[in-house]
């Protein structure tokens, strides 16, 4: 019983419904800015990626030449 008295504290459930369009719109943008992050350190690591292969063949023709 101690147990549900807690957590009723944080607990909130509004009878006008309009309370909850502003809670939507802030989970929306940060969804939003979320995906587009994700999206730009996956792009970034790609380019990454890619200038370590260059470098590293670009090494291993330098070591076969010598």
């Amino acid at each position: 019983m101690l147990y549900w008295s807690v957590l009723s504290l944080f607990l909130y459930f509004p009878e006008d419904k309009t309370e909850y369009i502003p809670a939507g719109i802030t989970s929306v943008i940060f969804l939003i800015a979320a995906i587009i992050t994700m999206r730009w350190i996956i792009k970034k690591s790609k380019r990454d990626e890619e200038k370590t292969k260059e470098l590293e063949e670009k090494m291993l023709k330098q070591h076969q030449d010598k």
